[in-house]
């Protein structure tokens, strides 16, 4: 079949005939970007010993990745719908490779977090594109089952990649995690460039909105810190609180910007809509949760119970089957159950996960408590897309996939930072109550989510 054929396909209205297989290597660039969180939690006490790294450059590995993902996501989106959403993906595909080269050189801490901030702008460029090339390549029931697709490689692509960071950090070594990127970013490129069709811009390239960009980077950036050194100068402290001031103006800032900008990255009044609001707060809550499973039980088993990283790793593997078998689920039921009730069960399920290790810690309760939390955030990550991405126009497909993008992204930051404070005593301590004490407050937002989700998620038909 011809390239002008899969063109011809796309201007005639018909299914993309390569779609399905365009979804698998979308969806292995996508479950790449989501490893690279997890696939270094469990590789960051090698790198912390080898690099001397602090608390706060622990954390900052996490959150220097995930907030640049995060705060330029709807730059993405912004520059998929106004160049064309195939270009986007390519570029971003080639800098997260080149980052992923850099980083894995890194012999400094300066560096390392260099190379995850480069890391993080391709990431921002790749992934809500890539989504906004699914929303567009679908329809109909066969757009749940490829958003269901999707958040199942994401959610269960979070567990794999503590159990690949295992392999690969006793294994060659921790520079690994971030050398195994290379390879498959290029045989993607090379197969994306060959079968999606192209497309032309949806306007005249009009400039991005990159003041716009850089006020909800800093905005979120001055929030991660002060979630950060919480942990070494408590919660309620002067400097703590003018950090979440400034976070809190920048934010006013950005919307300010966004009713003046020429070319806004965003409609303000799409993320007040209810489908797409309920949709990006549960999956920050999924991410947030997400991360404290990986950053608590990680730490836990190296520093806790002394496991080696290989050990970590496969302890992990009941969470990425449940994550995915959550997903799974979910994705097939949502159609007929509605979304409420898969969102409301979903975070019930994540507390009682958190609750089990919170109340008994042992190697045990701790892989059985994060593995049923896995499962409730596997089925929030698939109604979180398909609420916030469900009804939105085809010309609004970019920009509401970076938001939800940004949303998942900003979760994981504040995860980090959050749980790495609660569990700062733990961390630099031969004691077992900070890890305790962040099991507790996992489980708690989880709970008071369950009682959000149940006022803020859409009945059906509405």
């Amino acid at each position: 079949m011809t390239y002008k054929t899969h063109d011809q396909a796309a201007r005639d209205g018909s299914p993309h005939p390569l779609r399905w297989r365009i979804l698998g290597f979308l969806g292995v660039a996508q479950l790449m970007l989501i490893l690279d969180v997890t696939v270094v939690a469990i590789a960051l006490p090698n790198i912390e010993a080898d690099l001397e790294l602090s608390r706060q450059a622990v954390t900052w590995t996490v959150s220097a990745y995930t907030l640049t993902f995060g705060g330029l996501m709807l730059l993405g989106g912004r520059a998929a719908d106004l160049i064309g959403a195939k270009r986007v993906v390519l570029a971003g595909l080639l800098i997260f490779t080149a980052a992923s080269l850099v980083t894995g050189f890194a012999g400094t801490a300066a560096l390392l977090l260099g190379g995850r901030v480069a890391q993080g702008i391709g990431a921002a460029l790749m992934s809500p594109s890539a989504l906004s090339l699914v929303v567009q390549l679908f329809d109909g029931e066969e757009r749940n089952k490829a958003l269901g697709v999707w958040s199942a490689l994401g959610g269960g692509g979070a567990a794999l990649g503590v159990l690949l960071g295992g392999l690969l950090t006793a294994g060659p070594g921790w520079p690994w995690v971030f050398y195994v990127n290379v390879p498959i970013g290029l045989v993607i490129v090379v197969a994306l460039a060959r079968m999606l069709p192209h497309q032309e811009a949806a306007a005249p390239r009009p400039g991005l909105d990159v003041l716009g960009a850089l006020l909800v980077t800093a905005s979120s950036a001055a929030l991660i810190y002060a979630f950060i050194r919480a942990g070494d100068h408590g919660w309620f402290t002067l400097a703590g609180g003018v950090l979440v001031l400034v976070a809190a103006i920048g934010y006013l800032a950005f919307v300010a910007r966004q009713k003046t900008a020429r070319s806004p990255m965003m409609d303000v009044a799409l993320l007040v809509r209810r489908p797409v609001a309920t949709g990006t707060f549960l999956i920050l809550m999924a991410t947030a949760l997400m991360i404290a499973v990986f950053f608590l039980g990680t730490f836990y088993f190296q520093h806790g119970e002394d496991f080696g990283a290989l050990q970590t790793g496969l302890l992990f593997l009941p969470v990425a089957v449940a994550t995915m078998l959550g997903a799974n689920l979910t994705g097939r039921t949502i159609a007929r159950t509605g979304a409420r009730p898969l969102a409301v069960g979903g975070l019930v399920i994540a507390a009682i996960g958190m609750a089990v290790p919170a109340l008994s810690m042992h190697p045990a309760t701790v892989v059985a408590g994060t593995a049923i939390a896995g499962a409730g955030t596997g089925a929030m990550f698939v109604v979180a897309s398909a609420t916030a991405l469900g009804q939105v126009a085809p010309h609004e497909s970019g920009i509401a996939s970076g938001i939800v993008s940004t949303f998942h992204e900003f979760g994981a930051s504040i995860g980090a930072a959050v749980i790495s404070s609660v569990a700062a005593v733990s961390l630099v301590g031969d004691t077992l109550s900070g890890f305790k004490d962040g099991f507790v407050v996992a489980a708690v937002a989880a709970a008071a989510g369950a009682l959000a989700a149940a006022v803020l998620t859409p009945g059906r038909g509405r």
